[in-house]
């Protein structure tokens, strides 16, 4: 079997699903191109296991000091170059396209009648979900940026929707937790403000990571460039987790049973929607502005969120999408749910 995957590169969460999806389909004897799109290929890192995969431009949201900027988004998109490049792409090699919200192979499909399968949590809510400030252009987006003939949509909880639970690029590490060190993830933040904000609260060590940072230790803080190993660590052994309310890290998160606090991105219909559904599962608190005083009111809270204990799904759907005629959606997702 011949698989072009196309990846949403504009934040790493859907390069994370592709790690551990693409685990699972080299150990079938898979033949996979990757296809990533939405941030320059020199700001990506860490992509070995990619091995000579392709970059385009295609569409992202510009986001500034924690709030999406609608009119420059609008400005950096190029609608004409996204056109070419779907039309330039042929699929006629492959057997299935297999698309994580990445627009140019999920067009370019449709357009060749090529069988598609889409997966990610943004197909999640094409479904009956918790929604947070949606509307007809939100709807409109998730159904038609990235279509397929087979969506795959991934969420904490099933909300009694033929969704799926998440998959987890999950790192075996034996490190203990420690119990007052704190992994901070705000890309969409000034960094230098969160900064300011973590340094009156000595009695923590956080680990902070961030676009711009440089490895460097500023007393009880330390900051660090993106790092896909160093990350890993570094969740693994922290004891809490601040970051805005993405969906794979908060997924890996919940997963090793951290004590989260999310701040949406403004603006941002998918954050916010995901820290209402956070809140409503009782899994993580959820902050709307950042202060020293609503990170240290979280950091001394005694009564910790619930838990989860989700399946292997990447290989899962690994095995789903090499039968020879796969089952139903809805019956995937009764299996993995039990």
């Amino acid at each position: 079997m011949k698989i072009l995957y196309g990846v949403q590169a504009t934040g790493n969460g859907h390069i994370s699903r592709a790690r551990a999806m693409g685990k699972y389909l080299a150990k079938a004897g898979v033949q996979v191109d990757y296809l990533f799109s939405g941030r320059p290929g020199d700001q990506l890192f860490d992509m070995q296991q990619f091995g000579d995969y392709q970059v385009k431009r295609g569409l992202t949201f510009v986001t500034e000091a924690g709030k999406v900027n609608y009119w420059q988004t609008l400005l950096h998109a190029s609608v004409k170059t996204l056109w070419q490049d779907i039309k330039t792409l042929d699929c006629s090699s492959y057997d299935l396209v297999l698309t994580d919200f990445e627009p140019i192979t999920a067009h370019a499909a449709k357009q060749q009648n090529k069988r598609s399968v889409a997966l990610g949590h943004q197909y999640a809510f094409l479904h009956k979900i918790p929604m947070e400030h949606a509307n007809l252009v939100t709807h409109l987006m998730f159904r038609h940026f990235a279509p397929a003939q087979i969506q795959l949509g991934l969420h904490w909880h099933h909300f009694n929707q033929p969704i799926l639970p998440p998959i987890i690029d999950e790192a075996e590490h034996n490190t203990a937790v420690e119990a007052n060190t704190v992994l901070v993830y705000l890309p969409f933040e000034d960094q230098q403000q969160v900064i300011g904000l973590l340094k009156p609260l000595t009695g923590f060590q956080f680990c902070l990571y961030g676009p711009g940072l440089a490895k460097a230790a500023i007393g009880h803080i330390q900051t660090h460039p993106p790092a896909l190993h160093a990350f890993k660590v570094d969740l693994a052994r922290c004891s809490h987790v601040l970051s805005n309310a993405g969906f794979e890290l908060i997924s890996e998160a919940l997963q090793l049973q951290k004590h989260i606090m999310v701040k949406p991105l403004r603006g941002q219909m998918e954050q916010q929607s995901n820290a209402l559904a956070l809140q409503q599962l009782q899994l993580a608190s959820r902050t709307d502005s950042l202060s020293t005083n609503v990170i240290a009111k979280w950091l001394n809270e005694k009564q910790r969120h619930g838990t989860v204990n989700y399946p292997n799904v990447a290989s899962a759907i690994c095995n789903w999408l090499l039968q020879d005629a796969p089952g139903e959606v809805n019956t995937l997702s009764k299996t993995l749910w039990s």
